[in-house]
């Protein structure tokens, strides 16, 4: 009699679905023995039942069989991780070359080339950007205009202190000539004599002898010269 072939998926029967882990626990349990014995093989197999009980068996120590397959697993990770990254290099360098693409067709539509796909909303806020950028750079350009100014008055104004300040300096230096013929008008305005009588008086005195010309010296109240 033929062995009826039981269908796969989930036994209702609590009892039953029990009975037949058991069963094929055995099995499984039996042929991985079977593999690790005929080829040489490390075999570890961990079950858990569907209330949480452990089963396991290992062909030689668990742990050893667990820390290998965990270092098989770190360096199957290295292998694969350049692969990885070159696959996120190559998505980022696309969306670099889309946004490349992006704002070269955008700088061209600014300059004026390129409408002809824009539709009339797209070209009217086209129309606002070109605008908004333009008063961004008169705005710019006059405050560096009023810098510029606003440095220009601060240089003249300081020329103009210096100015001044050599302009005083200069009006207190007394000229050499002029200081010693005032010095000669205040002895003889000390005397009581005005310069014109000085004049007169020497003039008046060069045509007289020696003699005459002390007196008058004498009456000048000047030293006395000798005259020649």
């Amino acid at each position: 009699m033929a062995r009826e072939r039981r269908e796969i998926k989930r036994i209702e029967s609590a009892a039953a679905r029990q009975v037949t882990f058991s069963k094929r626990r055995r099995g499984l349990f039996k042929k991985a023995e079977e593999l690790s014995v005929l080829c040489d093989a490390d075999v570890a197999l961990i079950v858990f039942s569907s209330t949480g009980k452990l089963s396991q068996f290992a062909s030689s120590s668990m742990n050893e069989i667990i820390d290998k397959y965990s270092t098989h697993s770190k360096n199957l990770g290295k292998a694969e991780q350049p692969s990885l990254d070159l696959n996120l290099e190559h998505s980022k360098y696309a969306n670099l070359n889309e946004q490349l693409v992006e704002a070269s067709l955008r700088l061209r539509q600014m300059r004026g080339e390129e409408l002809e796909g824009l539709s009339v909303e797209e070209l009217q806020q086209l129309e606002k950007n070109l605008e908004s950028g333009l008063h961004r750079v008169l705005q710019t350009k006059d405050q560096q205009f009023l810098e510029q100014i606003s440095d220009l008055e601060k240089k003249s104004t300081q020329l103009a202190e210096e100015n001044r300040q050599l302009r005083n300096q200069v009006s207190h230096i007394p000229p050499v000539g002029k200081q010693s013929v005032a010095d000669t008008e205040n002895v003889i305005a000390e005397d009581g004599q005005s310069s014109e009588s000085v004049m007169t008086a020497l003039h008046s005195g060069s045509s007289q002898d020696n003699d005459d010309g002390s007196d008058v010296s004498l009456k000048l109240g000047l030293p006395c010269v000798a005259w020649k």
